[in-house]
């Protein structure tokens, strides 16, 4: 498969389908160099008022009102296909995109994985036109299926479990165009990462229980306030709370730390989850479709708290369903779930096994490998 280009679209509406596309180009540079893998933010060709609604708008809502977006999440997965509004919302979505379409064409790749529905709805479209002659695959970035990620003409489907794959054929995919692959991680995730290093490298003592609190790429879940509430629970355990890119909340976090010296590291953003992770016995963290499989991957259990509505309202009920996860709905509770696993290793053990058998620490080489064998195939057919 020497020469082949593929692109991977992503949109920074969060971290996670981010990560996912960096998944791809990652497993691609690891073990399949003589493929050239391109990982492109879709927003960076549109227009700067759909690049505020993809990923400015999505986070204020997300982050102020939630209550709305689930409002906007159920009547967006209900809406009619060839209803006013999809018509609307493609058009603008054609107008404001034009150098996407021109930068894809100017890559000429061989194939397309769109790790966001946004840029597989526009170059869908540009296939339909006869404009765009490239296979199209959609990689899912949740354990949900929500309406907008299916589009006509798209080869192929990366499913994150059964159920989603289930939920595509009742939607009319072809059974043959869906393979369950799970969620692609980074490949550090597949490896194995030597704890007590890992933890004496952030001044901790591999030794204790540790627990790791997350707020996805932007920190969101009060960060401050829930470990000041874990910290407050007598007992041998120490705390790891990792605050991406809400610099207001790792001041926080530090100060914090200040008070209780030796218990909490505070971490802003990094690229190095993975050896947090392994320090790690237990996450608290927001559901969303990428770290919930770099838990899986890595078969950490979790405990689940301040869901996004929605997607991850779907994640966090395949996550409780299949024993890795428990829920915590407030403060109050998340303490009880702590106290409870702490004073019952056994069930922390269970959970820990359960969330290893779940993960897929090797989505993102099935789905590069799945997509290079179709290349293969069409190159033959278009040689005879």
């Amino acid at each position: 498969m020497a020469g082949k280009t593929i692109v991977v679209l992503s949109v920074p509406a969060g971290a996670g389908h981010t990560r996912v596309a960096e998944a791809i180009r990652a497993r691609a540079a690891a073990d399949h160099g003589e493929v050239k893998v391109i990982h492109l933010d879709a927003m960076a060709f549109a227009t700067p008022r759909l690049r505020k609604v993809y990923t400015d708008l999505y986070l204020l809502l997300i982050g102020r009102v939630p209550g709305l977006w689930r409002h906007v999440y159920r009547l967006t997965d209900q809406a009619r296909a060839d209803g006013l509004f999809n018509r609307l919302r493609r058009w603008i979505e054609r107008r404001d995109c034009r150098q996407l379409a021109d930068q894809i064409a100017a890559l000429a790749p061989d194939a397309i994985v769109c790790t966001h529905f946004q840029p597989a709805e526009i170059l869908s479209q540009q296939i339909a036109a006869g404009a765009l002659d490239c296979p199209l695959w959609v990689q899912v970035t949740d354990f949900d299926l929500h309406r907008m990620w299916i589009h006509p003409h798209v080869v192929g489907y990366f499913a994150a479990s059964d159920e989603v794959a289930f939920r595509m054929r009742e939607q009319g995919i072809a059974a043959h165009a869906i393979h369950v692959a799970g969620i692609p991680t980074m490949p550090a995730f597949s490896l194995q990462h030597d704890r007590t290093e890992c933890a004496r490298a952030i001044g901790l003592d591999p030794a204790l229980k540790t627990i790791l609190l997350m707020g996805g790429g932007a920190g969101l879940g009060g960060l401050s306030r829930v470990a000041d509430k874990l910290l407050s629970i007598s007992g041998h355990f120490q705390l790891i709370a990792l605050a991406g890119r809400n610099a207001a909340e790792l001041a926080a976090l530090q100060r914090l730390a200040v008070r209780h010296p030796g218990r909490l590291v505070a971490q802003g953003y990094t690229d190095r989850v993975e050896r947090l992770m392994a320090c790690a016995d237990l996450v608290v963290t927001k559901p969303g479709g990428a770290t919930s499989a770099e838990c899986l991957a890595m078969g950490l259990p979790m405990i689940v708290n301040a869901p996004i509505p929605g997607q991850e309202e779907h994640n966090a009920n395949y996550l409780l369903e299949h024993g890795v996860a428990l829920k915590a709905t407030d403060l109050s509770t998340l303490e009880y779930r702590i106290r409870y696993l702490l004073a019952h290793p056994a069930k922390l053990h269970e959970m820990a096994a359960r969330a290893r058998a779940l993960g897929r620490p090797h989505a993102a080489l099935q789905v590069l490998e799945t997509v290079l064998v179709q290349c293969k195939n069409k190159s033959e057919e278009a040689y005879g």
